[in-house]
Parts: C-alpha cells; sequence; structure tokens
C-alpha cells in the first residue's frame, strides 16, 4: 500500500528545495553583460548610436553602430554580430 502522508512530505520537501534554491540565484549577482553590435531591429537598440543619441533609435535593422546588451560570451554566437561598432 502507498504512503500518502510520506508522499506529500516529499512533495512539499521538494517545492521548498526548489523555492529557496530559486530565491539564491535570483538574489545573486547579476550576469556580466556585453555590447553586441549588428544584431539590433530598428528600434530595438539598448542605447545611442554614432548617428543617434538614445535607446530605440536605429533606422534600420542590423544597424552596425547599434548595440544591444548581452549575457557575456553570448554574442559570438550569433551570426552577423559583432562585439565592436563598425563606425
Amino acid at each position: 500500500m502507498i504512503n500518502i502522508e510520506k508522499i506529500v512530505q516529499t512533495a512539499v520537501a521538494s517545492f521548498l528545495t526548489l523555492s529557496i534554491t530559486h530565491t539564491a540565484i535570483a538574489a545573486n549577482t547579476p550576469v556580466p553583460q556585453e555590447k553586441c553590435y549588428g544584431i539590433a531591429k530598428a528600434g530595438m537598440n539598448d542605447c545611442a548610436t554614432a548617428t543617434q543619441s538614445c535607446a530605440g533609435s536605429a533606422t534600420k535593422d542590423k544597424q552596425s553602430d547599434a548595440f544591444l546588451f548581452l549575457p557575456k560570451g553570448l554574442c559570438h554566437k550569433i551570426v552577423g554580430s559583432n562585439l565592436r561598432s563598425a563606425s
């Protein structure tokens, strides 16, 4: 016969363990980021470009001087991306 009380206790313990782990990860320091050029959609860049002064000002897709902040190490995995501005 299955012991329902033991199953419930195990489920609650698992839930609490996952909750504590999630909280610890969320409270940890932020992931280092880098500027990734040449992948932003028009109007979706994170910060100023060489020709515009504010975020969201890229005028065309994949503009070479527009960047997005991505977790460090991810940019080089994206086709057409660059860690340096072309301008």
